[in-house]
Formats: structure tokens, C-alpha cells, sequence
């Protein structure tokens, strides 16, 4: 018999923005190789999570998907769970269950992929890690993809959660430091490996535990990542999570431009609807500067880092592949933000 400790991780009910929660339960299992119906559903108290009251406060987690977990070592897991009430419907603050609806609708016409590039800002108590106690570093110019312990801030946490995301087997595509100091990004998604799959809900999954780990890793490190949209007021860049989607039209070369530009004009269409679910506070990041479009504006281009919605260079030249939402703040949850673009982009044609 072997036991394992199991970390089940859920999203809570905190509003305007959702955050993670997770405990730990001994697993026994008979077979060498885990199963997802190994993990049993476990209950939890929702009246401490935002998502019930006290005299009605048991609520379900279902695990969905899981990872070894590279923190405990070898035998041990991360489960990622859903939130259900207690007759197993989807719980109101479950916006993966959206997701999944809008994959069964759409997804097998249309075979989405998507990318995330999850930003977000260390801190060292209430400031951001590196800047100086009383004023502001130099101007933001060389902090991005730089090096130098004058330029780079909280470089071992962040290579250790790469590694812990690779142990995890998480499909962890690269890191960068960013343009504020003390700002870094992570990107989740397809990377060309035949046995992984891209698809919304997995890429998803794969970013809610990669911020677990995010945080879990902090902890070792008296470092806190938050993922405010402005951390920081001023001239500075703000944080997003910008997303790559195509569909298997856009990735075609005889249908690619024609089926991005249609895209983009549906994306177009519903701006206010996408811009609602985008994270909070998304409106002191989205001000018509610092590589963004105005967030009451919605702009399309070609290379073009102040748009709304961008289509890469190599992509305008070879005819075919994908685009970039740069909209979402960091903050955005992944699942929301997969569920709208699937839906503009895959489901019927609305009247423009």
C-alpha cells in the first residue's frame, strides 16, 4: 500500500479577484502508478473561503487534474479541483465548468490552442523587490530581459519555480524579467512536444497550478507575487497576462489571414463583453500607454504592441498561425478568459 500526500488546490469565492486555496490528505493507493480516481472528493468549509454561509458551509472539491508535485517529492501530487455544491452541480464561483461548456460546443470543430504570458510583480513586504526604500529605482528601460544585480531582482525564486514547473510536469514555454523592476512573466502553453495537449481547459489548469507554485515557492523565499494589473503608479508598465490563440483555420496556410482577420473583427464586436472579464482594476493598466491600447478603445495591428489585439510579424508573413490578445490583466482568471475568446471565436457569427 502506498500513501501519498495529496496537496487538493481550488479556487475560492474572494471578489473582485479569486485566489487559491489548498490542504493536504493522505491518499492510500494499491497500484504503483497513480490514477485521477485515486483522489476521492473531499469537503471543505466554505463559509472561510467566500463561497457559503456558516449554518450551510460544506462544500465539495473534485479533483480534475493533477501533477506531481515537485515540492514534496517523488509519490506525492498536486490536484486541481473543482468547486461543487453538495448535489455535484458546479458551484457559482467554478468558472472552469463555463469553460468546459464552451469546449463541448466549440472545440472539436474548431481545435483552439492557447498560450498564456502570465506577468506578475515580487514584493518584499509592501514594496516591490530591488526598489529602494524611500524614492524609485532608475527609469524602467533596462530591467527588461536584463542581468546584473542592478538590474534583475528575485532571479533564484523564479528559476526555482521554473524547475518546480518542469519537474511537475507542467507545460511551462519560458521566463523573462520584465520592464518594471522586480517584474517577471511565465508563459504556459503549446511548445511542440506531440504528447501535450494545448487546449484551453489543459493550458488553464496548467497556469492555476503554476501560480500555486508561484506562491507556495515564495513562501521559502519571504516573497510575495501579486498580480495587480498596476502594482505600481505612474510611468511604470503594468502587468498582464496576455493570451495566444488560434484555431486549426488560422493555423492553416490556405485559411490562416482570412480566418485571423475574422477573428479579429468578431473580438471587435464584443470588446466591452471581454473587457468585463479581463481582471479587475484593469482599467488604471489599460490607459493608451505603456505598450497598451486605451481599455474603451479596441485596436488591431500587425507588430503592434499598443493594440488591443496584435498579430506577430512572423505570423503576417507566413499567412497562417495565431494572435495575441493583450488585454487581460494578470489578474484575469485564465478560465474566464478562455471561455470568451472560444466563444467569440469559434461559436456562431454574431451581427456586427
Amino acid at each position: 500500500m502506498h500513501l501519498a500526500q495529496v496537496t487538493y488546490i481550488w479556487i475560492d469565492g474572494t471578489s473582485p479577484t479569486q485566489t487559491l486555496r489548498s490542504k493536504v490528505k493522505i491518499v492510500p493507493h494499491k497500484e504503483q502508478s497513480i490514477t485521477l480516481n485515486d483522489f476521492p472528493q473531499w469537503n471543505f468549509d466554505g463559509s472561510s473561503t467566500y463561497q457559503a454561509t456558516g449554518h450551510d458551509s460544506d462544500l465539495v472539491l473534485q479533483p480534475i487534474c493533477f501533477v506531481d508535485d515537485p515540492i514534496l517529492g517523488t509519490g506525492n501530487y498536486l490536484a486541481l479541483c473543482d468547486v461543487l455544491n453538495p448535489d455535484g452541480t458546479p458551484h457559482v464561483s467554478n468558472k472552469r465548468a463555463r469553460l468546459v461548456q464552451m469546449m463541448e460546443k466549440f472545440g472539436k470543430a474548431h481545435d483552439p490552442w492557447l498560450g498564456f504570458e502570465q506577468e506578475y510583480t515580487l514584493f518584499s513586504g509592501q514594496q516591490p523587490l530591488g526598489w529602494p526604500e524611500r524614492g524609485y529605482p532608475a527609469p524602467q528601460g533596462p530591467f527588461y530581459c536584463g542581468v546584473g544585480a542592478d538590474e534583475v531582482f528575485g532571479r533564484e525564486l523564479v528559476e526555482a519555480h521554473a524547475q518546480a514547473c518542469i519537474d511537475a510536469g507542467i507545460m511551462l514555454y519560458g521566463t523573462n524579467a520584465e520592464v518594471m523592476p522586480g517584474q517577471w512573466e511565465f508563459q504556459i502553453g503549446y511548445r511542440g512536444v506531440d504528447t501535450e495537449s494545448a487546449d484551453p481547459v489543459t493550458v488553464a489548469d496548467h497556469l492555476w497550478i503554476a501560480r500555486w507554485l508561484l506562491y507556495r515557492l515564495g513562501e521559502e523565499f519571504g516573497i510575495s507575487a501579486k498580480l495587480h494589473p498596476k502594482p505600481v503608479k505612474g510611468d511604470w508598465n503594468g502587468a498582464g497576462k496576455h493570451t495566444n490563440i488560434s484555431t486549426k483555420e488560422m493555423r492553416d496556410p490556405k485559411t490562416g489571414m482570412d480566418a485571423i482577420n475574422k477573428a479579429i473583427k468578431a473580438l471587435e464586436a464584443r470588446h466591452s463583453e471581454h473587457i468585463a472579464v479581463y481582471g479587475h482594476d484593469l482599467e488604471q493598466r489599460l490607459t493608451g500607454k505603456h505598450e497598451t491600447a486605451h481599455i474603451t478603445q479596441f485596436i488591431a495591428g500587425i507588430g503592434d504592441r499598443g493594440a488591443s489585439v496584435r498579430i506577430p510579424r512572423p505570423v503576417a508573413t507566413k499567412g497562417y498561425g495565431y494572435l495575441e490578445d493583450r488585454r487581460p490583466g494578470a489578474n484575469a482568471n485564465p478560465y474566464e478568459v478562455a471561455a470568451i475568446l472560444v466563444e467569440t471565436i469559434c461559436g456562431p457569427s454574431k451581427p456586427v
